[in-house]
């Protein structure tokens, strides 16, 4: 069986081995793999496996050794899914490997932005605290999180956790879900409408699917309800936020800040209008790559592909 990763480095940049995935047959792994490259490196293929090399209707059209395509991720939009149901290939996604690792990076920026982690120590390094007349000092406003209310887009396994991780903080928890309250914990309040979230809470933190409904949620009409104190969090999908419209909220001191792992176009372009917006914190989409969720990653994908050669179905995705 001839195995071929088009784009492995993201996953396993060196620190981690490819070792049990050799072990499954011929395999080849290529760091990245350009659209001019992908049917020379596929060809013969009969189990592909991609991070974000996408692969067309096109492309699985012409790929007729092709049985098995594996996403080293959870989102599979980067696959044309009826084309290769229509070829009889299994495709194979990895949910919720990196749940504890997204949601913590969640409140690293929340932390961050709460105390100025970043700021201060950035400020003793210059040797402002050395020169200081008091024991201490801050010349940022310091948040205390406990009693706050914190506002969950998206109740799957990233957004709960999250969740749980907030009701330690000893804040008050809303969601914005298609579960039923009666499906929810009690400790979880579900909120009536998005509007009450935006206009409520005192952190937004976004965790839905990126969806025609969900594209831009939060927009200009919805930042306009937000507290000024307030600060949204955005771990999930880049084009879940109007860009520009966040932007102007920063800088002109409608909301108090952001945190985001994630934009629209990624890497970004040098004009995106968030780079250098007031108070906004941008981590560079590793909220999923801790070595941790890598290595978890790594070895669901070869157990996806085993459970495949044994005739079982094991996160195969169908329409």
């Amino acid at each position: 069986m001839k195995i071929v990763v088009l784009d492995g480095y993201a996953a396993n940049p060196g620190d981690l081995c490819w070792d049990n995935l050799k072990a499954l047959g011929e395999c080849i792994i290529y760091d990245r793999t350009s659209p001019s490259e992908l049917l020379e490196r596929a060809k013969g293929a009969e189990v592909l496996l991609t991070n974000k090399t996408t692969l067309s209707a096109t492309d699985i059209d012409s790929l007729p050794t092709l049985r098995y395509i594996g996403v080293l991720a959870t989102g599979y939009n980067i696959i044309d899914i009826k084309a290769a149901n229509r070829h009889g290939i299994v495709v194979t996604n990895i949910p919720a490997y990196s749940t504890g690792s997204v949601a913590q990076m969640v409140f690293a920026h929340l932390l961050n932005i709460a105390l100025q982690v970043q700021h201060h120590a950035e400020a003793v390094r210059q040797g402002r605290w050395t020169c200081s007349k008091d024991f201490c000092f801050w010349d940022a406003p310091l948040i205390e999180l406990s009693g706050k209310k914190i506002g969950i887009i998206g109740l799957g396994n990233i957004g709960y956790q999250t969740a749980r991780i907030a009701l330690g903080f000893g804040m008050q928890v809303e969601a914005w879900t298609s579960k039923s309250s009666l499906q929810l914990p009690p400790e979880i309040h579900k909120a009536n409408s998005l509007d009450q979230l935006f206009t409520e809470c005192d952190v937004i933190s976004l965790h839905c699917p990126l969806t025609n409904e969900t594209h831009n949620i939060v927009n200009a009409q919805r930042l306009a309800l937000m507290k000024s104190t307030a600060i949204l969090i955005n771990t999930a999908r880049g084009a879940l936020v109007d860009e520009q419209a966040l932007a102007n909220a920063l800088n002109e001191g409608r909301i108090y800040a952001a945190g985001l792992d994630v934009l629209s176009s990624e890497p970004p372009h040098t004009d995106n209008p968030l780079l250098h917006a007031r108070h906004c914190f941008i981590t560079p989409h590793i909220a999923w790559a801790s070595i941790n969720a890598r290595q978890r990653l790594m070895e669901i994908a070869v157990s996806n592909i085993k459970a495949w050669q044994e005739g079982k179905n094991v996160n195969n995705i169908a329409i």
